[in-house]
């Protein structure tokens, strides 16, 4: 199906547009008319429509300030501008009522889509399940399996039969399939390419998304017309929201359907949520595609970026490889799943991983909405009503951040004698900072920790010299990222004693 504009949308499409420049962007309401002059024209903003991550970068990084005025919008990516919208003025600053019009149909009131005292008890909710040992462990489990019993056996395959594999893909699917078993305790085994109900659901999760994002780049009346006369994407929309609604939905009720002993035995997200009885089935459903939603649109992007990164070069992944046979050595664990304690210890995997978000953050722009006028620390003036941008991947390339090698892979600017270091979250907000804070970031680290180890335990990957980025809502690389495999073979001397089976 085509998703361009029928004629009566197209028409007044275009007899509205050049009105676009004096009204809010993406919002409804009258402006007040005491907008300063803009430093960056709306008809600039059009021209760079098709490379906005880019264009912003390039402008927020040769600004004095680090902080760009446009149209009803400004964009920063300056640490105490930063720290001033995500903490010290975090009320004047949440995620606005545009955000969530734009995803209201896939996201619901879930805890990404809400704020106020309904985001504040979703957080809270959340808060007590993610401070829990059991949901690390959990997560640990449940990503080991995943990887042994399935990802390894793909790899393996690939390796003894030469064909080529796009690995984006395959992350894709394992994180779906990680997300699904922790929130829900429902595997619906994606990268094992699932059943018809599983592939209905992911298809139809696609288009929505892809739909979605593409409200963030027209004026709200724009969508909002076309929703209502129900034509181009926004018909596409309302025909797979259905399925998406549907495959969560019947999880739900395969929850609620089991016995209460079962329930109360379930280490969840949806049991917990189940046993406290006073949610919604339209309530539940949304946790579920929150979850989706979050896992499916940053750890596979950023362990895409974090094997091609270590595939180029062979010095980092030697030092990964040293790293976990000396820690392996230490705990006596030669040829075992790593425990939590284990990968805790592996600092400069910590510390890669950490550099590859640097460089290549999954969520590169963050929108907020400005509720009453202010003025940031830098005396940047923001208006009611206003957008407000903080650009993370703008922030990798501040050498008054990160020093003179900025735009060089640098694990070691992590680490203070091997040991990890963590920087401030208002220069390093990959996982946002303030009260929003991600909840997972510890679990995320977990993850990626225990994939990044299993593989590079025991496979290699032959991946091009270069390649670019493609932003869409996450980081991406663009046309996936296509692997030959290559599966180590013999022992490696573990740097902590004895010796490590790499079969």
């Amino acid at each position: 199906m085509v998703d361009d504009f029928s004629l009566l949308p197209a028409l007044l499409f275009i007899t509205f547009f050049f009105f676009y420049y004096f009204i809010q962007h993406c919002s409804c309401e009258k402006k007040s008319n005491r907008e300063p002059p803009t430093k960056i024209s709306f008809f600039e903003m059009v021209k760079n429509k098709d490379r906005i991550l880019e264009w912003t970068t390039e402008l927020v990084l040769a600004s004095p300030t680090y902080t760009i005025t446009m149209p009803s919008t400004v964009i920063t990516s300056n640490p105490k501008n930063i720290e001033h919208i995500l903490k010290t003025n975090f009320r004047n600053y949440p995620k606005g009522d545009d955000f969530m019009a734009i995803f209201s149909e896939l996201l619901g009131h879930g805890i990404i889509n809400s704020d106020g005292d309904h985001w504040k008890l979703q957080r809270k909710a959340a808060s007590r399940e993610f401070s829990t040992k059991n949901i690390r462990t959990i997560i640990l489990d449940k990503v080991g399996s995943e990887v042994a019993d399935r990802l390894v056996l793909l790899l393996s395959k690939a390796a003894a039969t030469g064909a080529s594999l796009d690995l984006h893909d395959l992350l894709d699917r394992l994180a779906i399939d990680n997300v699904c078993q922790i929130v829900s305790d429902v595997d619906p085994a994606w990268l094992g390419h699932g059943n018809v109900d599983v592939r209905r659901f992911i298809h139809a999760f696609e288009a929505v998304l892809g739909v979605v994002n593409k409200r963030f780049n027209q004026p709200c009346f724009v969508w909002k017309l076309q929703r209502l006369l129900g034509v181009g994407s926004e018909r596409r929309l309302k025909e797979e929201i259905g399925d998406v609604h549907e495959f969560a939905m019947r999880i739900v009720k395969q929850r609620k359907g089991r016995k209460p002993e079962e329930i109360r035995s379930s280490s969840d997200f949806l049991s917990h949520s189940v046993l406290n009885g006073n949610s919604s089935d339209e309530f539940l459903r949304d946790i579920i595609i929150n979850f989706v939603f979050a896992a499916r649109e940053t750890t596979p992007t950023a362990m895409t970026w974090f094997f091609w990164l270590v595939s180029t070069r062979p010095e980092v992944e030697e030092r990964i490889l040293d790293e976990i046979d000396s820690v392996r050595g230490r705990h006596g664990n030669h040829d075992g799943k790593l425990t939590m304690d284990e990968l805790r210890e592996m600092d400069y995997l910590h510390a890669v991983l950490s550099e590859t978000l640097r460089l290549y953050p999954p969520v590169p722009l963050c929108p907020r909405h400005c509720s009453e006028d202010d003025m940031l620390p830098d005396g940047t003036m923001v208006k009611k009503r206003w957008r407000v941008i903080y650009n993370s991947y703008a922030m990798g390339a501040m050498e008054s951040i990160w020093g003179e090698d900025c735009k060089e892979f640098k694990p070691e600017r992590w680490l203070e004698n091997g040991v990890f270091r963590p920087k401030s979250p208002f220069q390093f907000p990959v996982f946002h900072a303030g009260p929003r804070t991600c909840l997972g970031k510890e679990t995320a680290y977990i993850q990626m920790k225990a994939l990044a180890a299993s593989v590079i335990e025991r496979f290699s990957f032959e991946v091009a010299a270069t390649t670019e980025v493609e932003f869409i809502s996450t980081l991406k690389m663009k046309g996936g990222f296509p692997v030959s495999v290559r599966e180590k073979q013999g022992k490696r001397t573990c740097k902590g004693g004895g010796d490590l089976a790499m079969a």
